[in-house]
């Protein structure tokens, strides 16, 4: 799944280049109006899926519309971070925001057992044995 790209309707002038800044290019002001003032934030790990429950509305934020479409299958924390190219934090803040309104769902992680259950090992080295 590839990230929504954005393009300008009547393009003026070709904004420039990004050269190298403090903090790898990022724009601190613009990750304040993304995310808002620091307030409460849902316990949110890098590998919680996010699904939404519903389509984004027209009121919403460009960074909610995204992250809205992009949760129509289940994806992480961190791929959400990584398709929107914006922080941890600034996510969690996005996604805190969208399960208050009820707009997303967070669902923990699938955790598979760390060893298989011992008599289904015993079964299947007894079926390869009668071979």
């Amino acid at each position: 799944m590839t990230a929504p790209q954005r393009q300008r309707r009547n393009p003026r002038q070709e904004p420039p280049a990004p050269g190298k800044k403090e903090g790898g290019g990022r724009n601190p002001e613009r990750l304040y109006v993304v995310a808002g003032p620091d307030g409460e934030r849902a316990e949110l790990d890098l590998v919680t899926l996010i699904v939404a429950r519903a389509e984004p509305s027209p009121s919403a934020t460009p960074e909610q519309a995204a992250l809205l479409r992009l949760c129509a299958a289940p994806l992480s924390v961190a791929e959400l971070s990584a398709y929107l190219n914006l922080p941890f934090s600034v996510v969690t803040v996005l996604v805190t925001d969208l399960l208050t309104t009820e707009l997303v769902q967070a669902r923990a992680p699938v955790v598979r057992q760390a060893l298989p259950d011992r008599s289904i090992l015993e079964a299947v080295m007894h079926g390869l044995q009668r071979l």
